[in-house]
Formats: C-alpha cells, structure tokens, sequence
C-alpha cells in the first residue's frame, strides 16, 4: 500500500504564525515526546513511521513549499510538488500518475490519500494497514475511516454507515457535506460517523476516474495541463460517486487542528514565548515569536499571537474569524523557511529614487547550502553575524567567519555554505527577493562549484 498525505491551505487559519509559504503543518509548536517542539507534518511522519508506513509514503506539496515539506520531512519521503492548487482529487490523481509512471505501483497496488495535517493517535495510523484486506473482502470500489462525532459540528462532512459487520466495517449509505446543525444534530442520533478524510483504492480505479474526468493518465501530460485545470474535490469526485465505499469506524483520538481554539488544547504551557498572563486571565494564551515580552492582564479565554507576520488578538472561539477577516488580501510572508535554514525580513523601505531597501536576517543550516543563484535586480550586502563557512561568488570561493562582509552585484552567480550555523545580516537594494534566477541547484556542493564554473548566462 502507497500512502499519499495531501498539503494544502493558505496558511491563514494560524495566522501570523502560518503564511502562504509556512502553512500551519510546518509551525514547530506542538509538544514533542523527544522534548521541544515539532510541527504537525514532524508528528505525522513519526507516528507513521512507528506504524512501518513511512517507508512507503509520499506527500503532494504546493511546489512554493516543497522545501520547507522536505526540511520538515528530513527527505525521508518523496515530495511532489504541484505547480497550482487544483484541489484534492487533481492531487490525489497526480500522486496516482507519479507513482505509476516512476515504477513504484502496478493497476492492483493499493493507494491510501490522508489529510497531512491530522492530528490522532498512532493507532489512526495503524488502522490504515486493515484498508486494503477490506477492500479485497468486500469487493468494494474504496474503503474509508469515519470517527465518532463528539458533537454536532457544522465544520466536518458525515458519513452514515449502514449496519456493522462482525469484522468492524459498515457499508457507506451516503455521504452528508457539512450540514447545518439541526441536520448535523440528527445525523448525531442515527450513528453518523465525521469523515477523516482517508481513503484507500486500487491505483486501476483512481485511474478509470481520471479518465472519467478526461485527464490524461500520463503524468507529465498532466503537469501540463495543470494551470488551465478546474479545482475538483476528491469526496465530489470520486467517494460520493462510488456505488459501493465501505467505511472502518475509529474510536480513538482524532481531531482537526484548524483553529487557534482546537490548537491551545494541545499545548503544554499557556505561554509560549516572551510575556506573562495574569491571574485574571484564566485559559488565555500567548503564543510569541517577536523578541518583545506581551503581558496580557484582566482578559481571560483570549489567544494573543504575535510573528514578524503580525499580530493577532482574538477570544479563542472567535480566533477561527481570522481566515475571513483577511480574505483575499495578498499577504507578504516576513518569516521563510527553505532546506537550508530560514530568513526573516526585519524592515522593507523606499528610500532615495524610490529605491525599495530590504533587510533581511538569514539562518543557514550546518551542513546546508542555497542552490547556486543568479542575481538578476539591484545589489544586495552581506555581513556574517556568527558562524563560518564558505561564500561562492563568480566562480571563486572564499572562506567567511563572524564580521566579514561582501557585497553581490549585478549578474553575480553565487551561493554560500555553512561549515557551521550561520547568521547573516543582508540588506538588498532594490531587489525584490524572489527575483534571483535558480540556474542550477544541486544536493552536492563540490558538483555545484563544478557546475558554476562551466555555466554561461542565457544574458
């Protein structure tokens, strides 16, 4: 069985701490059994691998985080990224095609899409092996794990199983799409199951239902296509158009993670960060990654989060308006994470001539080094504020340590690597810093070197 975690969202129901380029799988604020911290996407791929899943799973990714995906992951599992958001069965059909077309499953071979951002426990995860067996033993079309509803929630689609068979399973009668509570609060009563969002299927079917779509089922002709594709749900798609799911009730842990509410109640400390709350503040919380103490007095059951992104202050029921208060406001992330490390943009500026001045502080892994860059707008500055290791520009390398300086300027091709972690102090001109070209990025930096010394500007 191939296992396929399926990434999306905007990044806005965590804001300031989650962007469009730090969803909230990759914010680092879950208590972790090792001690510290890790993110959601972290506390899957551990669980799956304590199930003996991992091995055998793979996760679509926006391509815009693929990095952080694979640096969350520690490139233990294939990241595929998706060139647009098309929705959960385009997803679900460009992992079936990659995997059919690098080898790795045959038409029989059982396929099993996961939500990347569920939080459960280790037994959620081990019930994903009991999929395929009821698939074979019930000649189903796709099988499915449903959890016992806690309350009526207008939030979650539904499930209504039919009887129960002696070996755990139900047959699916029909699937509800979040309903409204009093329909919600009915199907409560006839044992109505919330639906996970997990599915397993032969990789025969899913292939049959994108050709029913009229998608190609080749995956580079998918990729393609993939701009100019509809955004299609996999429920809509495929689950409610089967004629015969069967559905595995779950009884234990499992919730969804999506608000700042449904996050506090998994947190060790009602401080996180800089700052101190009150004794009549009971059940608020403060969650700070600015490098300012918050003091919070006389406000109890609030969420106060504050990033470089932002700040937010919200009771903690409401804290889920978030989402719609922001819209469709484009949102310039300040805080990015890559494979090598991260930056943060501390001020953006117009200065003289309507120069655009960006500082940044950026953090480089040991070990780590960015992909070789061409520096296409502007000049920008660097200065090591700790650390060491070796700077690549134009085909000459220089050792660096605490305090050097260089400058890039225009057309430069360069990169830099950490022999330690480094801190660095850089101050574009002008340069917005999406604008660097990628002509070659390699995992090795000795065949980066080689490479940049042949390489030619197309300029």
């Amino acid at each position: 069985m191939h296992i396929v975690l399926l990434s999306g969202g905007a990044g806005k129901r965590l804001w300031p701490l989650s962007n469009e380029l730090r969803s909230k799988l990759f914010v680092d604020i879950l208590p972790s059994p090792a001690g510290g911290r890790e993110s959601m996407i972290s506390r899957v791929c551990r669980q799956l691998d304590s199930s003996g899943l991992l091995d055998s799973t793979l996760i679509i990714s926006h391509q815009d985080q693929t990095d952080i995906t694979a640096r969350h992951t520690k490139g233990k599992i294939p990241v595929i990224g998706e060139p647009f958001k098309r929705g959960t069965f385009t997803a679900a059909a460009l992992a079936t095609l990659y995997l059919q077309s690098s080898g790795a499953a045959e038409p029989d071979d059982m396929i099993c899409i996961a939500p990347a951002d569920v939080f459960a426990d280790e037994d959620f995860f081990r019930s994903f092996k009991l999929l395929p067996d009821m698939l074979k033993q019930t000649h189903a079309d796709i099988t499915l794990i449903g959890t016992r509803p806690t309350y009526a929630s207008e939030q979650y689609g539904y499930i209504l199983p039919g009887r129960k068979e002696p070996n755990g399973y139900a047959p699916v009668i029909q699937f509800i799409e979040k309903p409204v509570l009093d329909v919600a609060e009915t199907l409560l009563q006839h044992g109505a199951l919330w639906n996970c969002g997990v599915y397993a299927f032969s990789l025969a079917f899913m292939l049959s239902h994108i050709e029913k779509n009229g998608l190609p089922v080749h995956y580079e002709q998918l990729l393609t296509l993939y701009e100019q594709l509809p955004e299609r749900s996999f429920d809509k798609q495929v689950a409610e158009q089967s004629q015969r799911a069967v559905v595995l009730p779950y009884e234990g842990v499992w919730q969804d993670i999506g608000s700042w509410d449904a996050l506090c109640n998994q947190l060790d400390s009602n401080v996180l960060g800089h700052g101190r709350i009150s004794e009549s503040s009971p059940d608020s919380y403060i969650v700070n990654e600015l490098p300012y103490p918050i003091h919070v007095i006389g406000v109890p059951g609030i969420i106060t989060v504050a990033s470089p992104d932002g700040i937010l202050i919200a009771n903690k029921k409401d804290s889920n308006e978030i989402k719609e208060q922001l819209g469709s406001i484009p949102l310039q992330p300040m805080y990015v994470e890559a494979t090598w490390g991260s930056y943060r943009i501390m001020e953006r500026s117009v200065g003289d001539e309507n120069t655009t001045v960006t500082t940044l502080n950026m953090t480089l892994l040991p070990g780590k080094h960015i992909g070789l860059r061409q520096h296409r707008l502007g000049c920008r500055a660097w200065t090591v504020i700790s650390g060491s290791g070796q700077v690549l520009i134009n085909g000459q390398i220089r050792q660096v340590t605490t305090g050097n300086q260089f400058a890039i300027t225009l057309n430069s091709l360069f990169s830099i690597l950490a022999e330690t972690r480094m801190v660095i102090l850089e101050v574009q001109l002008g340069v917005p810093e999406n604008e660097d070209s990628m002509p070659y990025e390699a995992e090795d930096w000795k065949v980066m070197i080689d490479r940049a010394g042949s390489y030619k500007s197309p300029d």
